[in-house]
């Protein structure tokens, strides 16, 4: 298992979704230099967040893992991190202190930057041009030159990502995290919806939960910072070979690119190169399962992937779309179940539920969002499983790109905000008003105590 394929023989597998690089002089340079930089994050914190998956396996905590569709090179602000981690921090609290269950937090951000797409190409009056398939490979700007895919960008993804790093760390260990925070981190347009106005009354009785807890002498050190893991798709296979290390306390190759990373529903074949490289490296690992998934497929890839069956190594992330999860995903979870595999069971309630609004934006529905997760807590609950958590595309923004939710966004309000380079995320006030929800669907699943 310690032995990784080179990048040669995953490209001789024919990996699908893949850069086509024009010089392979610049791509050997970028991989090359990608090879001397200090990692990203450490085995040892791989191991910590696959301990923490292993408890949402066995029931006993609640994976929230969020973040931008597709994150861009220009992104990298502190305004812009700071208010991802906040909505999710916002979104923790809710699903902690409203369904009494711990959360695991991982962030979709620090190199999500890769995309999978369906065509090759995009045509703009008449022009046609290479797709654009994120920040990691070229440009959004519909011109020759910004769609060229290059390799240098990988390196650029590279130090954006350590930036993203450095400012998730500082805010999470220096006190933006403190629990006595909870009232700033809703800001005015949050405020101002009935989800915020709900989020205030819960953060006054956080409040005054922990004036008892100082009364009595307790202040924990999980009052004052939390634990935060960093994920995205595995999807470039220089950027993610290049990054992967052979750990010095186990000898054991690690992706020290993220702590998370996944395998989408375009990749997961098992000849795939993706499979290939995902299952020597010893992070905590995912696989999209969409509604073409047969239990045989996901047995095999839990073969594959986790042969030692060991707890907390795989996830299986569902995005059925709301009008297949309750027909397609009961027998996977049945089979999976009977089978004895230790697998995480997340619900993405958003790529299946994609579609085109007549002003021609790509957008979806809060309420087809909500939906699917109710389907999938449905599943769990009537085979008597563990939903194990939510995989959302979201921002931390007052944006418009999905529609519904409390505000009642309509496609006419589309062109209002819409700043996704790709896919539509819901904006701040929905994604709280999504953990609400979930909270209570949370609630009803929890076992009564004696």
């Amino acid at each position: 298992m310690s032995t990784v394929p080179d990048l040669a023989a995953l490209h001789a597998l024919g990996p699908a979704q893949q850069p086509t690089y024009g010089d392979p002089a610049a791509v050997d340079a970028a991989v090359a230099r990608l090879r001397t930089m200090p990692p990203l994050v450490f085995a040892g914190e791989c191991d910590e967040l696959k301990a923490k998956i292993a408890a949402v396996a066995r029931g006993e905590a609640f994976l929230l893992q969020g973040g931008d569709c597709a994150e861009t090179l220009a992104g990298v602000t502190a305004d812009n991190v700071r208010n991802k981690l906040r909505v999710l921090l916002q979104m923790a609290v809710v699903l902690t202190y409203a369904a009494s269950v711990p959360v695991v937090k991982l962030g979709r951000l620090a190199g999500q930057y890769a995309k999978p797409r369906s065509s090759d190409l995009e045509t703009r009056d008449g022009v046609t041009l290479p797709a654009y398939r994120g920040d990691a490979v070229n440009g959004y700007d519909f011109t020759p030159e910004s769609r060229v895919h290059d390799p240098q960008r990988l390196v650029d993804v590279y130090n954006a990502s350590a930036a993203t790093l450095n400012l998730v760390r500082a805010f999470v260990t220096g006190g933006y995290a403190d629990l006595r925070q909870v009232h700033t981190w809703n800001t005015d347009f949050v405020r101002d919806s009935v989800a915020g106005q709900r989020y205030e009354k819960l953060a006054h009785e956080i409040d005054r939960a922990m004036a008892f807890m100082e009364a009595i002498g307790a202040d924990p050190d999980e009052f004052h910072r939390v634990d935060f893991h960093s994920s995205h798709e595995a999807l470039v296979l220089e950027y993610e070979h290049s990054m992967t290390r052979i750990d010095s306390r186990t000898e054991l190759p690690y992706d020290v690119s993220a702590h998370f990373v996944w395998i989408g529903e375009r990749t997961r074949q098992l000849d795939n190169a993706h499979v290939e490289l995902l299952r020597h490296i010893r992070n905590p690992i995912g696989v999209k399962l969409g509604p073409t998934t047969t239990p045989d497929d996901a047995l095999a890839l839990a073969e594959r992937l986790n042969p030692d069956n060991e707890a907390g190594r795989l996830t299986f992330i569902t995005r059925f779309g709301a009008g297949k999860i309750r027909d397609g995903l009961p027998e996977l979870v049945e089979k999976v179940t009977a089978s004895g595999i230790n697998v995480a069971w997340v619900c993405d309630p958003m790529h299946g539920n994609t579609f085109e609004a007549s002003s021609g934006y790509k957008t979806r529905r809060f309420g087809d969002v909500i939906d699917e997760v109710q389907g999938f807590f449905d599943v769990h609950h009537a085979l008597g499983t563990w939903p194990g958590g939510v995989h959302v595309e979201l921002t931390g923004d007052d944006v418009t790109e999905c529609v519904g939710g409390g505000e009642e966004l309509l496609e006419a309000d589309l062109g209002g905000r819409y700043e996704s380079v790709c896919d539509p995320r819901l904006n701040r006030v929905q994604s709280l008003e999504l953990a609400f929800l979930v909270a209570e669907m949370l609630r009803r699943e929890k076992p009564a105590q004696p």
